[in-house]
């Protein structure tokens, strides 16, 4: 038999493992009295965070900025600098985790510019278009 302190749900517990070739020995369970010494952490070196995406279309950057919600593929822009949208018109839809998903806008405005293209990749908090 062989002795091992395991952890389950917080609670320690010491048991007694039978090793294969031997006759079978009820194993016993109960608490120990100390926890063990947990391993250091291990050490992940920082990752450098990619570019955002340049801008395809000409046009400022206006003072309501919509970014990426999370990281997916532009599938389709529906609007350009310059055009008039309502609040609730779609400017453009995604592909996001195997879903389409739209973003909209989020009040009456013109649109200062779109600052991605159709099959590019997004990361969360890129910027995708920018209205005033």
């Amino acid at each position: 038999m062989k002795k091992y302190n395991v952890t389950v749900n917080g609670t320690l517990y010491e048991v007694e493992v039978e090793e294969i070739g031997e006759a079978p020995v009820p194993v016993a369970y109960a608490p120990a009295t100390e926890a063990p010494k947990a391993a250091p952490a291990p050490v992940s070196k920082p990752v450098a965070p990619k570019a955002a995406p340049k801008a395809t279309s000409s046009g400022s950057v206006g003072a309501i900025k919509i970014e990426a919600p999370m990281p997916g593929t532009i599938t389709k822009i529906a609007v350009k600098a310059g055009d008039t949208v309502k609040a609730g018109d779609t400017l453009l839809s995604f592909e996001a985790m195997k879903m389409e998903q739209e973003i909209k806008a989020p009040q009456d405005g013109t649109i200062a510019g779109v600052h991605i293209s159709q099959g590019a990749s997004m990361n969360q908090g890129d910027l995708l278009v920018s209205m005033n």
